[in-house]
């Protein structure tokens, strides 16, 4: 069997396991969104393609330039929405084929995943209309090639900082300074003049011969580099090499005051400091409440009244919405120890709302001296804090009774090819949009002033009642146990 074979094979494996998984029925739902959101984006990018053409008066080389704008963000979008590739090589490892056969085709596929050619929407208008303006033919197809490489060696890039990000997360400040390489010129001419003459360059050659074997050299010694990176950390977790035992161990003894919850709040804070998956999401999230917050309240960026606001409410709701989408996913690993005991399940429910609202602290301590310059108001803060301690924490826990894929404690290279719950997404869009939509009505109704008492109301109720919703929600796992189970069990 020759790779191109093995590779279709493989492929078709991926495929049916698939299909085969517990959430493939309610994915469906999740892949109307997917192609919603998809078509969405590719309309943006029609539009923005076509505007860079007509300004681009016929010099073909102009998107390339524009790369230290795109790529940036292509690179954002993929550490937003997208994970590591699971690299389901288990399977393989006895089979007489090449060891690094499988790896190299996981990899291929990553390049022609659909993500990618949703950018033709972007180059494929922008490269009509610089034709239609005098641009050659061979030069401006020359460039749309070159453009698609770029983005699938933005993605070799994605992977391999994604790889190394979730060992150690402090792998994102060398990719940051990647990205940010092309703006060192602003370091020593404030007025942009170096940027300028850089682009211009750029924009010069973007359409010569030697661009195409030149992305494509980068992309093949990137290939390598992933394979190798792919390959030492898959064996290593189908190794399972021996983790360092930990020299010292935290009791958390104030937490003893608090009962079951108290114990099951220790195991929330151990699980987040000690298992890398966790411990990198936790730093992550953590690290776009300060960035977030630092930047609503202290530049101007976001003066606008309404801005502020809807930012000012992220920064309070970011940290709980990325964290709780896959709530219950880590406690999938034991969670048949968690039902033998009476109502456990109900007590970590309570340990994890006491948790992510003592949270909320953080953005709230952040932004608190921007209230003494007058930027933000007492009622402002304690309204977004109160609303997202309430009403996103009630939306956004609703997600326990749905969920049922067990999510790896350390393990991040292979995998089994999970698949995401479509009911995931509809409440995270929900627990996002409902409190910018009130926000947006009460501004243009009522006023901002009467907004916020509105939310400070509303999320209070919903945390003096959160022991009745959280009951309703423990009840509703409870009818659901043995579904659950079976999706935990199988997705192991």
């Amino acid at each position: 069997m020759n790779k191109w074979s093995l590779f279709r094979l493989l492929r078709s494996h991926v495929n049916l396991s698939y299909k085969r998984s517990p959430a493939f029925d309610q994915n469906r739902w999740a892949k109307v969104l997917m192609y919603f959101g998809g078509a969405f984006f590719a309309l943006y990018l029609i539009i923005y393609g076509t505007a860079i053409g007509a300004a681009a008066d016929g010099e073909a080389g102009t998107i390339i330039s524009l790369m230290v704008v795109i790529l940036p963000i292509d690179f954002l979008l993929r550490f937003i929405f997208q994970s590591t590739p699971a690299m389901m090589v288990k399977p393989y490892i006895l089979l007489p084929i090449s060891r690094y056969t499988a790896i190299e085709c996981f990899l291929l596929s990553s390049h022609i995943s659909g993500y990618n050619f949703l950018w033709l929407a972007m180059f494929v208008p922008y490269t009509i209309i610089v034709i239609a303006g005098g641009a050659s033919w061979g030069a401006s197809l020359m460039v749309l090639l070159s453009s698609l490489l770029c983005i699938i060696l933005n993605s070799q890039i994605y992977l391999f900082f994604r790889t190394l990000v979730n060992r150690n997360v402090l792998w994102i400040l060398p990719g940051i300074a990647l990205y940010a390489l092309p703006y060192l010129p602003f370091a020593f001419d404030s007025k942009g003049k170096l940027f300028k003459k850089m682009l211009d360059t750029v924009q010069e050659h973007g359409a010569d011969w030697w661009m195409l074997p030149a992305i494509l050299f980068l992309l093949a010694v990137l290939f390598f580099i992933n394979r190798h990176f792919q390959f030492k950390y898959v064996y290593e977790e189908i190794s399972k090499k021996k983790e360092k035992e930990l020299k010292k161990v935290s009791d958390f003894k104030f937490f003893n005051r608090f009962g079951i919850v108290g114990e099951y709040l220790k195991l929330e804070l151990k699980a987040n400091i000690r298992n890398k998956v966790m411990r990198s999401r936790t730093i992550m999230s953590l690290a776009l409440v300060v960035a977030f917050s630092l930047l609503v309240a202290y530049t101007p960026v976001y003066d606008n009244p309404m801005m502020t606001n809807f930012w000012c409410l992220y920064c309070f709701a970011i940290y709980s919405v990325t964290s709780l989408i896959k709530i219950m996913g880590q406690e999938g690993n034991y969670i048949d120890l968690l039902m033998v005991h009476h109502e456990s399940i109900l007590s970590i429910l309570k340990a994890k709302y006491w948790f992510y609202c003592v949270v909320l602290i953080v953005p709230f301590i952040l932004m608190l001296p921007a209230v003494f310059t007058g930027k933000f108001t007492l009622l402002m803060l304690t309204a977004y804090m109160l609303l997202t301690a309430g009403f996103i924490h009630f939306i956004i826990f609703q997600l326990a009774v749905y969920n049922k894929q067990t999510l790896p404690l350390q393990q991040k290279i292979t995998g089994k090819g999970n698949i995401e719950n479509g009911m995931q997404i509809v409440i995270e869009l929900v627990a996002l949009l409902g409190p910018g939509i009130i926000v947006g009505v009460g501004y243009l109704t009522v006023g901002l002033t009467t907004t916020y008492i509105f939310m400070c109301v509303t999320g209070l109720a919903l945390v003096l009642t959160s022991s009745l919703w959280l009951r309703n929600i423990y009840n509703r796992m409870m009818q659901r146990r043995y579904e659950n189970l079976e999706g935990f069990h199988a997705t192991r």
